[in-house]
């Protein structure tokens, strides 16, 4: 169901890949700042013409990777579990999106114990927490998030480097349109087979996407029930998404793909 949504974003001012762990992260590949800058602006812009709210983070220098706002926690119903990093590169995100937090009206914000990378490993759908594993995120983070905001946890493994975070392999595209699921894209081969398996069950009706939507990080999107923003490269899925009664919005974001990371990545939503 469309309503207006909240989110967070942190613009790309010291932006650049300073370290490789997936195929589309090259440090030898540099990144056009004011063209990153521009296009990260035209995603933020599209959110308010939809009438979404959107809150700035501000960047930090020598943290180029925050324009990725989606890892620094996880927010629903207000509780926000803050994130612990897997590298070494963005240990230092954690503290700061959390004093975001704190200082602009999140009462429930804590620190992990075990390392979550935030929205990049959990998917929030109506009942449920989808939890990816793998590549950053501890499973033992799993355990630590249902615990904390009280929801059943469905971990799912990843098998395929590049996809090495939930949101790059998987979309809910309407976490408010059925009980317990709604309804979700995804990618299968980016799972294990009982991943897989599980994901069938749960989503018997969901979206397949094929290979080149995903290796163009079209799974890597923002839903508001409606509107589906995504890379512009994933033009496969835009006519599925039709007939499925969603809008299409193609953005391009390739200067920040240099870094691992397209509309979801660069996106935290604030669920009151």
């Amino acid at each position: 169901m469309y309503a207006p949504r909240h989110y967070l974003m942190c613009p790309p001012a010291h932006f650049r890949v300073t370290y490789s762990i997936n195929p589309w992260m090259d440090p030898g590949k540099p990144v056009d700042l004011p063209l990153a800058l521009a296009q990260w602006e035209t995603l933020r812009d599209r959110y308010r013409s939809l009438g979404h709210t959107v809150d700035i983070l501000d960047p930090v220098p020598g943290l180029p990777d925050m324009v990725y706002a989606a890892n620094g926690a996880t927010v629903v119903q207000g509780r926000v579990l803050g994130a612990r990093f897997a590298h070494p590169e963005r240990a230092d995100e954690a503290a700061a999106h959390r004093e975001w937090y704190r200082a602009n009206g999140f009462a429930d914000v804590t620190e992990p114990e075990h390392i979550n990378e935030g929205e990049g490993d959990f998917a929030v759908t109506a009942d449920w927490l989808l939890a990816g594993r793998g590549f950053r995120s501890s499973p033992l983070s799993h355990g630590e998030a249902q615990e904390f905001f009280g929801r059943p946890v469905i971990g799912l493994d990843l098998v395929d480097p590049r996809y090495y975070h939930l949101d790059t392999a998987l979309c809910v595209l309407d976490p408010e349109g059925g009980e317990g699921n709604g309804d979700v894209m995804y990618y299968p081969p980016a799972f294990s087979a009982g991943s897989q398996a599980v994901l069938a069950r749960l989503f018997p009706d969901a979206l397949v996407a094929g290979e080149p939507d995903a290796l163009a990080l079209g799974l890597n999107a923002v839903s508001d029930g409606h509107h589906v923003l995504l890379p512009q490269a994933a033009a496969g899925l835009f006519a599925a998404l039709r007939a499925r009664g969603y809008e299409p919005v193609p953005v391009d974001l390739t200067e920040l793909l240099k870094g691992g990371g397209s509309v979801k990545c660069v996106t935290a939503e604030l669920r009151s």
